[in-house]
């Protein structure tokens, strides 16, 4: 006699093995995305290891770039990120806690949003075009860092006002009427109660806002790199030597791009030390924000 299986076991058999199959899938997937970058790093590492030295993050480029080190660039990529920050940070903080604190839900909150979400899809290269015509042709900035600095700030102002406003919309509304019932105003509400809760997400989407800015090449292309500026710049008004179009310049042009081709990939592996440490800051200071907000 066949062995006759029940409806509902079958389809428990099924479910479990469709599970299974699935995350087999998923795993596969994440497993295939943590090779790729594991070789791509690995990759950089053993070409570029060799070329990194202590003068080689502490010289100027000489010999036609085939000689010498990036420290120009260096000090140039760490100046435009800390003007894109300033620029960003204030607006986009500012920004997120009027959409989502003050605003009223509307079709102008929506329509704002839907900009904000479209400007950050916009290619940077656009943001690029954009500054040279508004910052070093109309306002007569010229090729300088503050340019640069202005142009990057706008590429990375709207992740921080996305981050900001998600950040906040999950704060539940309890805290807020709460601090408003024991005699708290809306500004001492936001400033006391809403920000350092909202404070992990929102260092992190700034950290890592600030990461994206290191590695752009198209905006600055237009409004601040130099080809070959080997001296330090003495004000926000001059050239600077940027790490993203340095890696460019010597990897696809110059005298010598066989003797260039290891100062490229140790430039390459600076970029992306720098990339790390940012991305480790941002994870050291949401948890000192999340355990601070838990003593409190």
């Amino acid at each position: 006699m066949e062995h006759f299986i029940p409806y509902p076991a079958r389809q428990g058999f099924r479910k479990r093995w469709s599970q299974r199959a699935a995350f087999l899938l998923f795993r596969l997937f994440s497993l295939v995305v943590a090779a790729t970058l594991v070789i791509i790093l690995g990759f950089i590492v053993w070409k570029g290891a060799g070329a990194i030295s202590w003068e080689f993050l502490t010289e100027a480029p000489s010999n036609g770039m085939t000689s010498g080190g990036i420290f120009p660039a260096l000090v140039g990529t760490l100046l435009l990120m800390l003007g894109s920050a300033l620029v960003a940070f204030p607006l986009g903080i500012m920004s997120g806690i009027y959409m989502n604190e003050y605003a009223t839900r509307g079709w102008l909150v929506r329509f704002i949003r839907i900009m904000t979400n479209n400007l950050a899809g916009i290619p940077s290269i656009v943001f690029g075009l954009f500054g040279m015509a508004l910052f070093v042709q109309y306002l007569g900035f010229g090729d300088s860092i503050l340019a640069g600095s202005l142009t990057l700030g706008l590429l990375s102002l709207p992740l921080v006002i996305r981050t900001t406003e998600e950040a906040l919309k999950d704060i539940p509304d309890a805290y807020r009427e709460g601090s408003l019932a024991l005699g708290a105003s809306k500004l001492q509400t936001i400033r006391k109660v809403i920000l350092p809760m909202g404070m992990p997400r929102i260092v992190t989407g700034l950290i890592l806002s600030l990461g994206r800015v290191s590695g752009e090449t198209a905006p600055i292309l237009f409004t601040c790199a130099a080809y070959f500026f080997p001296q330090l710049p003495s004000s926000i008004f001059d050239p600077c030597m940027a790490l993203p179009y340095h890696l460019y310049v010597i990897s696809t042009s110059g005298t010598d791009l066989e003797a260039q081709q290891p100062l490229a990939y140790g430039t390459a592996l600076v970029l992306v030390a720098i990339i790390l440490l940012v991305n480790l800051l941002a994870n050291a200071l949401r948890r000192y924000f999340q355990h601070k907000v838990k003593m409190k």
